[in-house]
């Protein structure tokens, strides 16, 4: 349900153009590997594989993903995990529970903002 809320919510930004929402692993690879993306939310539990499977797979193999710049979007937002998605490049961490708002914020001021 969130991820439905959140979808609309992108589309009503203007200059968003959201190339898909994946449920697993390997779904979200496929779009990665289908056309380039500039901004990638990544949730880091998912039905199949994890968020950190996406994230790793992002930073190992450029050449066939891209290199999108990504955020984290989940409600487990421990230290530990924190610290390991910066290290696979993540910009920034968002707190589902508490923080739509800022990643909605963020979403818009990447759009002036591609780097």
């Amino acid at each position: 349900m969130l991820a439905d809320m959140l979808t609309d919510m992108l589309e009503d930004i203007d200059g968003v153009n959201l190339l898909g929402c994946a449920a697993a692993e390997g779904e979200a690879l496929a779009l990665f590997e289908s056309q380039p993306v500039d901004l990638a939310i990544i949730d880091l539990e998912l039905r199949e594989g994890s968020g950190l499977g996406v994230l790793q797979a992002l930073r190992q193999h450029p050449d066939r993903y891209g290199r999108p710049r990504t955020v984290v979007f989940s409600n487990y937002g421990h230290e530990v995990l924190r610290r390991r998605c910066a290290e696979l490049g993540v910009v920034k961490f968002f707190d589902k529970s508490l923080q739509l708002d800022e990643l909605l914020d963020f979403v818009q001021a990447a759009m002036h903002d591609p780097h």
